[in-house]
Protein backbone atom coordinates (compact mmCIF):
# COMPACT_ATOMS: atom_id res chain seq x y z
CA UNK A 1 0.00 0.00 0.00
CA UNK A 2 1.43 3.37 -1.02
CA UNK A 3 0.55 6.14 1.43
CA UNK A 4 1.07 9.75 2.44
CA UNK A 5 1.13 10.74 6.09
CA UNK A 6 -0.14 14.03 7.53
CA UNK A 7 0.85 14.65 11.13
CA UNK A 8 3.47 15.31 13.79
CA UNK A 9 5.26 13.38 16.53
CA UNK A 10 2.07 13.41 18.66
CA UNK A 11 0.90 10.27 16.81
CA UNK A 12 4.08 9.66 14.85
CA UNK A 13 4.05 5.98 15.85
CA UNK A 14 1.25 5.53 13.33
CA UNK A 15 3.65 6.57 10.56
CA UNK A 16 6.40 4.30 11.88
CA UNK A 17 4.06 1.32 12.28
CA UNK A 18 2.89 1.54 8.68
CA UNK A 19 6.51 1.64 7.53
CA UNK A 20 7.38 -1.42 9.61
CA UNK A 21 4.37 -3.21 8.13
CA UNK A 22 5.75 -2.68 4.65
CA UNK A 23 3.62 0.23 3.44
CA UNK A 24 5.47 2.41 0.96
CA UNK A 25 5.62 6.13 1.86
CA UNK A 26 5.07 8.77 -0.81
CA UNK A 27 5.09 12.07 1.08
CA UNK A 28 4.91 13.67 4.52
CA UNK A 29 2.59 16.59 5.25
CA UNK A 30 3.35 18.24 8.58
CA UNK A 31 2.89 21.66 10.16
CA UNK A 32 4.93 24.24 12.07
CA UNK A 33 5.43 23.26 15.73
CA UNK A 34 6.40 25.37 18.74
CA UNK A 35 8.89 22.78 20.09
CA UNK A 36 7.41 23.41 23.54
CA UNK A 37 4.27 21.29 23.46
CA UNK A 38 4.15 20.21 19.81
CA UNK A 39 7.01 18.55 17.96
CA UNK A 40 7.60 17.08 14.53
CA UNK A 41 11.38 16.55 14.73
CA UNK A 42 11.28 12.75 14.80
CA UNK A 43 8.66 12.40 12.07
CA UNK A 44 10.34 14.90 9.75
CA UNK A 45 13.75 13.33 10.36
CA UNK A 46 12.37 9.89 9.54
CA UNK A 47 10.78 11.16 6.33
CA UNK A 48 13.92 12.94 5.21
CA UNK A 49 15.94 9.84 5.98
CA UNK A 50 13.66 8.06 3.52
CA UNK A 51 14.16 10.96 1.06
CA UNK A 52 10.47 11.80 1.04
CA UNK A 53 9.17 15.23 0.08
CA UNK A 54 8.04 17.13 3.19
CA UNK A 55 5.41 19.89 3.12
CA UNK A 56 4.58 22.23 6.03
CA UNK A 57 1.67 24.09 4.44
CA UNK A 58 -1.96 23.04 4.26
CA UNK A 59 -2.90 20.27 1.81
CA UNK A 60 -4.42 21.76 -1.34
CA UNK A 61 -6.37 20.11 -4.19
CA UNK A 62 -3.20 20.20 -6.30
CA UNK A 63 -1.40 18.17 -3.63
CA UNK A 64 -4.09 15.50 -3.74
CA UNK A 65 -3.86 15.39 -7.53
CA UNK A 66 -0.11 14.98 -7.20
CA UNK A 67 -0.59 12.04 -4.85
CA UNK A 68 -2.90 10.41 -7.38
CA UNK A 69 -0.29 10.88 -10.11
CA UNK A 70 2.21 9.12 -7.87
CA UNK A 71 -0.19 6.18 -7.49
CA UNK A 72 -0.77 6.84 -3.78
CA UNK A 73 -3.43 4.59 -2.26
CA UNK A 74 -4.09 6.23 1.12
CA UNK A 75 -3.79 9.50 2.97
CA UNK A 76 -3.33 8.80 6.69
CA UNK A 77 -3.92 11.77 9.02
CA UNK A 78 -2.86 11.86 12.67
CA UNK A 79 -2.34 15.11 14.55
CA UNK A 80 -2.91 17.38 11.55
CA UNK A 81 -4.85 20.61 12.31
CA UNK A 82 -6.31 21.37 8.88
CA UNK A 83 -9.41 19.79 7.42
CA UNK A 84 -8.72 17.77 4.27
CA UNK A 85 -11.49 17.89 1.67
CA UNK A 86 -11.89 16.39 -1.79
CA UNK A 87 -9.54 13.47 -1.33
CA UNK A 88 -12.20 11.03 -2.66
CA UNK A 89 -11.61 12.16 -6.25
CA UNK A 90 -7.94 11.25 -6.03
CA UNK A 91 -7.36 8.42 -3.54
CA UNK A 92 -9.04 5.13 -2.61
CA UNK A 93 -8.60 5.73 1.12
CA UNK A 94 -8.52 8.78 3.39
CA UNK A 95 -8.53 8.24 7.14
CA UNK A 96 -7.83 10.03 10.41
CA UNK A 97 -6.65 8.88 13.83
CA UNK A 98 -8.46 10.70 16.63
CA UNK A 99 -7.58 10.35 20.35
CA UNK A 100 -11.08 9.76 21.67
CA UNK A 101 -13.74 7.01 21.71
CA UNK A 102 -15.79 8.63 18.96
CA UNK A 103 -18.46 9.87 18.66
CA UNK A 104 -17.57 11.26 22.10
CA UNK A 105 -14.88 13.93 22.21
CA UNK A 106 -14.70 15.32 18.70
CA UNK A 107 -12.52 18.38 18.52
CA UNK A 108 -8.93 19.63 18.52
CA UNK A 109 -7.54 17.90 21.63
CA UNK A 110 -9.98 16.13 23.97
CA UNK A 111 -7.51 14.57 26.43
CA UNK A 112 -7.55 17.47 28.89
CA UNK A 113 -11.33 17.42 29.25
CA UNK A 114 -11.37 13.63 29.59
CA UNK A 115 -9.38 14.03 32.82
CA UNK A 116 -11.25 17.12 34.01
CA UNK A 117 -14.55 15.30 33.58
CA UNK A 118 -13.22 12.15 35.28
CA UNK A 119 -14.32 10.07 32.26
CA UNK A 120 -14.52 6.39 33.27
CA UNK A 121 -13.12 5.19 29.93
CA UNK A 122 -11.33 6.53 26.90
CA UNK A 123 -10.04 5.35 23.55
CA UNK A 124 -8.67 5.99 20.09
CA UNK A 125 -10.57 5.83 16.80
CA UNK A 126 -9.56 5.56 13.16
CA UNK A 127 -12.28 6.95 10.91
CA UNK A 128 -12.96 7.94 7.32
CA UNK A 129 -12.11 11.56 6.47
CA UNK A 130 -15.25 13.64 5.96
CA UNK A 131 -15.85 17.37 5.27
CA UNK A 132 -16.40 17.95 9.02
CA UNK A 133 -13.85 17.20 11.73
CA UNK A 134 -13.96 13.75 13.36
CA UNK A 135 -17.37 12.72 12.01
CA UNK A 136 -16.60 10.01 9.44
CA UNK A 137 -17.55 6.33 9.73
CA UNK A 138 -15.39 4.43 12.21
CA UNK A 139 -12.94 1.97 10.70
CA UNK A 140 -11.38 0.74 13.96
CA UNK A 141 -11.55 1.69 17.62
CA UNK A 142 -9.87 0.69 20.86
CA UNK A 143 -11.30 1.58 24.28
CA UNK A 144 -9.81 1.28 27.76
CA UNK A 145 -10.78 2.14 31.34
CA UNK A 146 -9.26 5.21 32.98
CA UNK A 147 -7.71 5.09 36.45
CA UNK A 148 -9.03 7.42 39.19
CA UNK A 149 -5.63 9.13 39.25
CA UNK A 150 -5.16 9.22 35.46
CA UNK A 151 -3.03 12.14 34.25
CA UNK A 152 -2.66 13.82 30.89
CA UNK A 153 0.76 12.22 30.42
CA UNK A 154 -0.39 8.67 31.17
CA UNK A 155 -3.47 9.12 28.99
CA UNK A 156 -1.41 10.50 26.12
CA UNK A 157 0.97 7.53 26.32
CA UNK A 158 -1.96 5.08 26.38
CA UNK A 159 -3.53 6.77 23.34
CA UNK A 160 -0.25 6.64 21.46
CA UNK A 161 0.17 2.94 22.20
CA UNK A 162 -3.45 2.23 21.20
CA UNK A 163 -3.00 4.20 17.96
CA UNK A 164 0.06 2.11 17.16
CA UNK A 165 -1.93 -1.11 17.64
CA UNK A 166 -4.77 0.18 15.47
CA UNK A 167 -2.29 1.19 12.75
CA UNK A 168 -0.87 -2.33 12.77
CA UNK A 169 -4.34 -3.79 12.33
CA UNK A 170 -5.22 -1.37 9.53
CA UNK A 171 -1.98 -2.11 7.75
CA UNK A 172 -3.03 -5.75 7.50
CA UNK A 173 -6.78 -5.36 6.93
CA UNK A 174 -7.62 -1.88 5.61
CA UNK A 175 -9.81 -2.91 2.62
CA UNK A 176 -11.87 -5.26 4.80
CA UNK A 177 -12.24 -2.81 7.69
CA UNK A 178 -13.02 0.03 5.30
CA UNK A 179 -15.92 -1.91 3.82
CA UNK A 180 -17.31 -2.53 7.32
CA UNK A 181 -16.88 1.02 8.66
CA UNK A 182 -19.68 2.02 11.05
CA UNK A 183 -21.45 5.41 11.01
CA UNK A 184 -20.86 7.38 14.20
CA UNK A 185 -24.31 8.82 14.75
CA UNK A 186 -24.86 11.64 17.21
CA UNK A 187 -21.83 12.72 19.19
CA UNK A 188 -20.22 15.54 21.13
CA UNK A 189 -17.77 18.23 20.07
CA UNK A 190 -15.24 19.45 22.65
CA UNK A 191 -13.74 22.83 21.74
CA UNK A 192 -10.25 23.99 22.62
CA UNK A 193 -9.60 24.47 26.35
CA UNK A 194 -10.15 28.00 27.62
CA UNK A 195 -7.80 29.86 29.94
CA UNK A 196 -10.34 29.54 32.75
CA UNK A 197 -10.49 25.75 32.39
CA UNK A 198 -6.72 25.63 32.49
CA UNK A 199 -6.50 27.71 35.68
CA UNK A 200 -6.48 26.21 39.17
CA UNK A 201 -9.49 27.27 41.26
CA UNK A 202 -8.30 27.33 44.85
CA UNK A 203 -11.89 27.55 46.12
CA UNK A 204 -12.37 23.95 45.04
CA UNK A 205 -11.52 20.81 46.98
CA UNK A 206 -8.17 19.05 47.17
CA UNK A 207 -9.55 16.50 44.72
CA UNK A 208 -10.68 19.22 42.29
CA UNK A 209 -7.33 20.98 42.30
CA UNK A 210 -5.28 17.81 41.88
CA UNK A 211 -7.52 16.70 39.02
CA UNK A 212 -6.84 20.00 37.23
CA UNK A 213 -3.10 19.56 37.70
CA UNK A 214 -3.28 15.99 36.39
CA UNK A 215 -5.46 17.03 33.46
CA UNK A 216 -2.68 19.14 31.98
CA UNK A 217 0.38 17.37 33.41
CA UNK A 218 3.58 18.42 31.67
CA UNK A 219 1.58 20.76 29.43
CA UNK A 220 1.12 22.76 32.67
CA UNK A 221 -1.82 24.43 34.29
CA UNK A 222 -1.90 28.05 35.41
CA UNK A 223 -2.26 29.34 38.96
CA UNK A 224 -2.21 32.47 41.07
CA UNK A 225 -0.61 32.06 44.50
CA UNK A 226 -1.32 35.19 46.54
CA UNK A 227 -0.20 37.85 43.99
CA UNK A 228 2.20 35.66 42.03
CA UNK A 229 1.37 33.86 38.78
CA UNK A 230 2.96 30.49 38.09
CA UNK A 231 2.80 27.42 35.85
CA UNK A 232 2.15 24.12 37.65
CA UNK A 233 2.71 20.56 36.47
CA UNK A 234 2.99 18.53 39.67
CA UNK A 235 1.40 18.53 43.11
CA UNK A 236 -0.14 16.48 45.90
CA UNK A 237 -2.37 17.31 48.82
CA UNK A 238 -4.36 16.32 51.87
CA UNK A 239 -7.67 17.12 53.50
CA UNK A 240 -7.60 19.10 56.76
CA UNK A 241 -9.81 21.65 58.52
CA UNK A 242 -8.24 25.11 58.67
CA UNK A 243 -9.04 28.81 58.84
CA UNK A 244 -7.05 30.03 55.85
CA UNK A 245 -8.59 31.77 52.86
CA UNK A 246 -8.40 29.48 49.80
CA UNK A 247 -5.42 30.45 47.67
CA UNK A 248 -3.30 31.55 50.63
CA UNK A 249 0.34 30.47 50.58
CA UNK A 250 0.61 28.99 54.07
CA UNK A 251 4.05 27.39 53.90
CA UNK A 252 7.15 27.32 51.73
CA UNK A 253 10.22 25.10 51.89
CA UNK A 254 12.74 25.81 49.15
CA UNK A 255 10.71 25.35 45.91
CA UNK A 256 7.81 23.53 47.56
CA UNK A 257 4.67 25.62 48.09
CA UNK A 258 1.70 24.71 50.31
CA UNK A 259 -1.53 26.46 49.30
CA UNK A 260 -4.84 26.38 51.16
CA UNK A 261 -7.96 25.08 49.39
CA UNK A 262 -11.53 24.68 50.60
CA UNK A 263 -11.06 21.40 52.47
CA UNK A 264 -7.31 21.13 52.97
CA UNK A 265 -3.94 21.92 51.43
CA UNK A 266 -2.18 21.36 48.11
CA UNK A 267 1.59 20.98 47.94
CA UNK A 268 3.05 22.26 44.66
CA UNK A 269 6.28 20.43 43.87
CA UNK A 270 6.58 21.15 40.15
CA UNK A 271 6.11 24.76 39.06
CA UNK A 272 7.84 27.64 37.31
CA UNK A 273 7.48 31.40 37.07
CA UNK A 274 4.81 32.89 34.89
CA UNK A 275 6.12 34.75 31.81
CA UNK A 276 5.28 38.47 31.64
CA UNK A 277 3.62 38.15 28.23
CA UNK A 278 0.99 35.78 29.60
CA UNK A 279 0.34 32.07 29.83
CA UNK A 280 1.57 29.76 27.13
CA UNK A 281 -1.17 28.40 24.92
CA UNK A 282 -2.54 25.00 25.68
CA UNK A 283 -1.75 22.27 23.21
CA UNK A 284 -3.32 22.40 19.76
Amino acid sequence: MRFAFAGIDFLGDVFETLLVKGWEPVKLFSRPCDSIYDFNDATVSRARGLRLPVQFTRIQPSDLASLKARKCDALVVAGYPWLVKGWEAHLPYGLNFHPSPLPVGRGPYPLFKAILDASPEWGVTAHVLEPAFDTGPMIAQERFALAPDESHDTLLARCQIAARRIAGTLADRLPELWQNARPQGEGSYWPRMTQVQRTIDWSGTVSDVLRTIRAFGSIETFAKVDTRFIYVWEGSGWEEHHGFRPGTLVHRHRQHLVVAVRDGFVLLTGWSSYAPQGPRNARR
